[in-house]
């Protein structure tokens, strides 16, 4: 719980394993962690109760689920009824932008996270953004992330007037997937809360076939572990 001797900080809060190591790392660093889950239409609905679950367990000050409708835009297999990919070689993750991909997703959400850190006082964002085992996607680098800080510290009033100087943190962006569950094994995060899978089935198994399934299961495998959750029986 937040203490007069906390800084505050804003975790973007998936629900998935990045974004609960992040969270973890905000937290055990001493701040006093506010959680933002932005519902944008994503089809693996799961993840938001996944997020509420992660944002109990860590004892947040508040969770904000946050309604965007991106899904209006279409534009990604996450948003529309396309085809999510299945069973691509793992080798292949992270050639090119997949059809995964949301349009400007993680621009949206570093600016509600940032409007809402402007509002509680944070200087601090904690996004989950990773480079090394990931999809592919152009808003993850760190080009972009250092470009998103600049941005706040033009664009907002705390910033200009000089009560703070905003960081954008992407504590894992180096780090490869076994070695992120290790630093989330040592914070002891429950990996059995979140959920990572783009096309799990309706009672919320997940397909462990999509990208984001094979990257979390060579990520436990390489990092000599068990992945917690339960996978469909067909994979």
């Amino acid at each position: 719980m937040k203490t007069d001797e906390q800084k505050p900080a804003v975790v973007l809060l998936s629900g998935g394993l990045d974004s609960a190591t992040a969270a973890a790392i905000a937290r055990d660093e001493g701040f006093a962690v506010h959680g933002l889950t932005v519902d944008y239409g994503q089809r693996h609905r799961f993840e938001i109760e996944a997020a509420r679950r992660m944002a109990a367990w860590l004892g947040v000050c508040r969770h904000w689920v946050v309604r965007v409708e991106l899904d209006l835009f279409g534009g990604s297999a996450l948003t529309t009824a396309d085809e999510v990919p299945k069973g691509r070689p793992v080798a292949e993750i992270g050639r090119g932008i997949p059809v995964t991909y949301v349009p400007a997703r993680n621009t949206v959400l570093l600016s509600l996270a940032l409007a809402c850190a402007e509002v509680v006082g944070a200087a601090d964002i904690f996004i989950g953004a990773n480079v090394v085992d990931y999809s592919g996607y152009p808003d993850c680098r760190p080009e972009f992330i250092a470009a998103f800080e600049q941005l706040a510290n033009l664009a907002t009033k705390a910033a200009v007037e000089g009560q703070t100087r905003f960081r954008i943190r992407a504590p894992l962006s180096g780090l490869s997937k076994a070695q992120i569950i290790r630093r989330g094994m040592d914070l002891g995060v429950d990996y059995s809360l979140t959920h990572s899978c783009y096309d799990p089935s309706p009672a919320g198994l997940s397909c462990g076939r999509c990208d984001s399934c094979l990257l979390r299961l060579k990520g436990f495998a390489e990092a000599g572990l068990t992945d917690p959750l339960p996978y469909e029986p067909c994979r």
